[in-house]
């Protein structure tokens, strides 16, 4: 009896094992079975909003007298942004740093008293630099607003970058224009090999398109002149790139 039961076991393990042998064999050729195909989709559109980096920097022999200048400086640049009609969700602060200032430290002559003793550096002042962001929506106001900006208290701009607002909409077109491509390929490959394709296994796809910066030094919004900077905006590309693959039958 036991030895019967012992048998039947035996054979049950033996099915399974062919059983999952089977399946496994089954994925694999599926899986190994496929071909793959690249799209890819492009838009352009003009960039609708300007995103300018403001820098102010004030130095002082305390660090209560270069903040309180700062302040001073921050809250002028901020009237008259918001005179520009700049809507305060698009006035941001980025960054808010204090350095102390160390004096210069003259070189220790080689003679006659070589080697000296190090001298300790001592603070002589402090510097202070607040950073803003700013996004200006009126694309005819960006040289105007740099030039103003600047004979308001600014002193370093870092950049300046033209950008789409929403650009989901448009990732969308591209996207869609990618996969029509990747279709279009497989569908020129099933005629040529007279192969059938099956469902879709795998998907990945990948964005470009960000913007490329313009990095401004002073002679380009040096402040004061009467028409600002040239600061052309020209056009902001999104390319998708997908990958499809499918199964061949």
């Amino acid at each position: 009896m036991i030895l019967s039961w012992l048998g039947i076991a035996l054979v049950v393990i033996i099915a399974i094992f062919f059983l999952v042998d089977i399946k496994q064999m089954t994925e694999t050729a599926t899986t190994t079975n496929t071909v793959s195909f690249d799209g890819e989709g492009k838009i352009s559109a003009k960039p609708d909003i300007a995103v300018a980096d403001f820098s102010i920097v004030t130095e002082a022999v305390t660090s209560k007298a270069a903040q309180d200048s700062n302040s001073t400086k921050s809250q002028k640049l901020t009237d008259y942004l918001k005179s520009q009609n700049i809507a305060d969700k698009d006035i941001k602060t980025t960054g808010y740093n204090i350095y102390p200032q160390y004096n210069n430290i003259r070189p220790c002559p080689q003679e006659p008293s070589y080697p000296c003793p190090v001298a300790q550096p001592q603070i002589s002042g402090y510097q202070v630099t607040q950073s803003v962001e700013v996004k200006v929506r009126n694309l005819d106001n960006v040289s105007a607003i740099l030039d103003g900006a600047v004979t308001a208290g600014v002193n370093q701009v870092g950049q300046l970058s033209y950008q789409i607002d929403n650009p989901e909409s448009l990732t969308d077109q591209a996207r869609a224009l990618a996969i029509a491509d990747a279709k279009s390929k497989a569908d020129t490959l099933k005629k040529q090999l007279g192969i059938n394709l099956g469902r879709i296994i795998n998907f990945t796809e990948g964005t470009q398109g960000y913007p490329v910066p313009m990095v401004l030094d002073k002679a380009t919004a040096s402040g004061g002149g009467s028409s600002g900077p040239s600061v052309p905006s020209g056009e902001n590309e999104i390319t998708v790139d997908i990958t499809i693959t499918y199964q061949i039958k």
